[in-house]
């Protein structure tokens, strides 16, 4: 009987959650949620439910969510130079990202790429608020307003960014702030009320979820982007095609169990600390990226010197241990990490990707230090051979 696999890559898609998988089978059935009948507003409640778990998640109000195919749509929906206040136009001249953000953000949405200005991080991958405050003083509101759109917390290192201070930033210079919070949802505390931001993006999967789900969150509907998707006058007009009621009803079922899992952060932290302390004991001149930065509690991402990260990829595989080689939108790809370019490792970086979750559990991280072990004595084996 072959051996359980053991999955540590949580940050690119995180196990099912059984919650989930029972409301979205209750829920494949389902009418079209925007017909009159009996059965279509039974639908209807299922997806208004959901509404409610997922604005919960970020502490928002149901009636300010509009669920979308994913993270990916909803980045692409609010990165626009059109938008409306009330009935009134609204422009946006220039999207500023960061210089680590995801791609989704990275390639500026709807905007032209020369209104897209890159914000550049530092040594631990934390924005440098200065030259962004720099830019948005220099920015020309005669042309329109600043958007600013930059991840909560990175996806590859983990790190948290200073929301409060980029949202003081943003609003200082009269501008619109966007965070998305694909990564840190459901892992850190987030609260939309509080005044930092004006939208979170989320993603269904990333919680445990199904794949397929979205949403945008704002702190109010007042002021909103023109549709990406246009067609019928689902979801208030700003997101057209009928509903999708299981995934939306499985992403309800994993927002609720996200907000229930954030009081054992600390319990899933110490889990992380303990593969951190096994790293260092068996590779003393590992690298373990922005350590020092306020990082997401499941996150560590770090260097084997000496050995590409692909390699070691493929050999704790082979050894029944799932995790990444940087992130999984990049990692099927040949090619150093932009993440850590951006934080001024040189071209040749490379790096692995553990992301743990509640389900994480004391012998696997014993079986990940037994893998890391055999991958060590193996190189050092190849190299005194060479």
């Amino acid at each position: 009987m072959a051996a359980k696999r053991i999955y540590l890559d949580h940050n690119a898609t995180a196990p099912l959650r059984p919650a989930a998988r029972r409301e979205m089978l209750d829920a494949l059935e389902a009418a079209n949620p925007s017909s009159v009948h009996a059965e279509g507003r039974a639908s209807r409640q299922i997806v208004e439910a959901a509404r409610r778990d997922v604005a919960a998640l970020v502490g928002g109000q149901a009636e300010h969510v509009v669920f979308t195919s994913g993270a990916t749509e909803a980045a692409a929906t609010l990165l626009s130079p059109h938008w409306t206040i009330g009935r009134a136009p609204l422009g946006f001249s220039s999207v500023y990202v960061c210089a680590a953000d995801h791609p989704c953000l990275l390639g500026g949405g709807r905007f032209a790429p020369e209104a897209v200005e890159k914000v550049g991080v530092d040594a631990d991958g934390l924005i440098d608020l200065a030259a962004l405050e720099r830019a948005l003083e220099g920015h020309d509101k005669t042309q329109g307003l600043p958007l600013v759109a930059v991840h909560a917390a990175n996806n590859e290192t983990g790190v948290i960014q200073p929301m409060e201070e980029i949202g003081r930033l943003a609003k200082k210079a009269g501008g619109v702030v966007i965070f998305d919070a694909v990564q840190a949802a459901g892992r850190i505390p987030l609260n939309i009320s509080a005044g930092y931001a004006d939208f979170f993006i989320l993603s269904s999967h990333k919680i445990g979820g199904p794949k397929g789900a979205g949403a945008l969150v704002g702190a109010g509907d007042l002021m909103m982007p023109a549709a990406l998707v246009k067609g019928g006058g689902q979801e208030k007009g700003h997101r057209a095609g009928t509903e999708n009621v299981a995934a939306i009803a499985g992403f309800g079922a994993a927002a609720r169990d996200a907000v229930a899992g954030l009081a054992q952060t600390d319990a899933v932290r110490a889990t992380r600390d303990r593969l951190e302390a096994i790293i260092r004991d068996l590779v003393p001149d590992s690298v373990i990226y922005a350590e020092k930065a306020p990082r997401l509690p499941n996150t560590v991402f770090f260097s084997i010197p000496g050995m590409k990260a692909e390699t070691a990829q493929i050999a704790f595989d082979l050894a029944g241990i799932a995790l990444s080689a940087g992130s999984a939108c990049s990692s099927g790809k040949v090619g150093p990490s932009h993440v850590l370019q951006a934080m001024g490792f040189g071209s040749d970086a490379g790096a692995l990707r553990v992301s743990i979750g509640l389900e994480t559990v004391e012998e696997e991280i014993v079986a990940f230090g037994s893998a890391l072990e055999k991958i060590i004595l193996r190189r050092r084996a190849t190299s005194a051979a060479a």
